[in-house]
């Protein structure tokens, strides 16, 4: 059965805004509540249609008014940030995270009406580490706990939320867990990675990549909203590509850089505010992370449309990436190196 009034947090985002553009659109839903401490852009607010955008930090106490007077049915948390620069640095985005969490979470406690929670969440609980399986399912107790960043407040959230589940049994708790997002329009550190012209690795070490394209990932979130599908979900698309896959397939150039030179290569990085580089992601960047999808296919009744190769396809040429060193250039340099050997011969 359709929710009747929906509070989405996050709309200032990619994923927030459009997922409330797209139940806004549906007119099995009565209402649709925007929740963000800044506006969202224009062109994202024009988009969002009859969804009511409120300007409200959900930190502060005051968002149970919110829920409250709305007479909220379903509360899709979608404001989980794992980019520090954008959210005024890491501190603040811990707080934001887990503190905003927690007020949110108690505010829908006291919500008689609230029937339904939906959290947005990263498969980056299971973290990175050369002992990990081939495979994460649900059930995956992880070789070792993230130690900070987006990846710890993660886990911290989802353990709030299952104490959630147990004070209010009434209420319908749905996690999904996400793969990293790729797409010509969404923004992340992966999509800024890529996108670098000489693009650093670890020396040594080639992690498998496991991506969700943004289509797929706002199909999901619609379709927890709109339907009573409780549990715990990975998703993610299928195949995987190697990090040096899909540095070819960008056209960009590797550079491989010793472990021991990582620290200050990220911070080089993140001071010229081109890609914030943090410990838990050269983390994945070393070591990757594959996830198994079975249960969000058979229980949840969702398939990707995008395989992880096509994802990324469709980022390069939406991003319209050219590739730094082209065929050309390098067929020319093949076409020496063989005259070369022939004229040695």
């Amino acid at each position: 059965m359709a929710p009747s009034v929906v509070l989405v947090t996050g709309v200032s985002r990619f994923l927030g805004g459009h997922l409330a553009a797209r139940l806004a659109a549906n007119p099995d839903i009565d209402r649709v509540l925007g929740v963000d401490t800044v506006p969202p852009p224009r062109d994202l607010l024009r988009r969002m249609g009859r969804a009511e955008f409120v300007r409200a930090d959900i930190r502060n106490p005051l968002i149970s008014k919110v829920i409250e007077h709305a007479s909220v049915d379903t509360v899709v948390h979608a404001s989980l940030s794992a980019n520090p620069g954008s959210s005024g640095g890491r501190a603040t985005m811990k707080e934001m995270n887990v503190i905003g969490t927690m007020q949110l979470l108690a505010a829908c406690q006291k919500a008689p009406t609230v029937r339904r929670m939906v959290l947005k969440s990263t498969t980056s609980v299971y973290g990175s580490s050369p002992r990990d399986p081939a495979l994460f399912d649900e059930t995956t107790t992880p070789k070792d706990l993230p130690s900070g960043g987006y990846a710890k407040d993660a886990v911290e959230i989802e353990g709030y939320l299952r104490g959630f589940g147990r004070r209010r049994p009434d209420v319908s708790v749905t996690v999904l867990r996400f793969s990293n997002f790729i797409g010509p329009r969404i923004d992340t550190v992966l999509t800024r990675y890529f996108a670098l012209p000489v693009i650093p690795t670890v020396l040594g070490y080639d992690a498998r990549v496991q991506l969700l394209h943004e289509e797929d990932a706002l199909a999901v979130l619609e379709r927890a909203t709109s339907h009573d599908i409780p549990g715990v979900y990975n998703v993610a698309a299928d195949g995987v590509l190697l990090l040096s896959q899909a540095i070819r397939r960008a056209g960009r150039v590797p550079l491989p850089v010793p472990s021991g030179a990582v620290g200050p290569v990220s911070r080089l990085f993140r001071s010229a505010r081109l890609v914030d580089f943090s410990p838990e992601q050269m983390r994945f960047l070393n070591f990757g992370r594959v996830v198994d999808t079975g249960r969000l296919r058979r229980q949840f009744g969702f398939t990707p449309r995008w395989t992880t190769t096509q994802a990324f396809d469709d980022y390069v040429r939406g991003r319209a990436l050219r590739p730094v060193i082209s065929a050309e250039q390098i067929e020319s340099v093949e076409r020496g190196v063989l005259a070369a050997a022939r004229s040695l011969r």
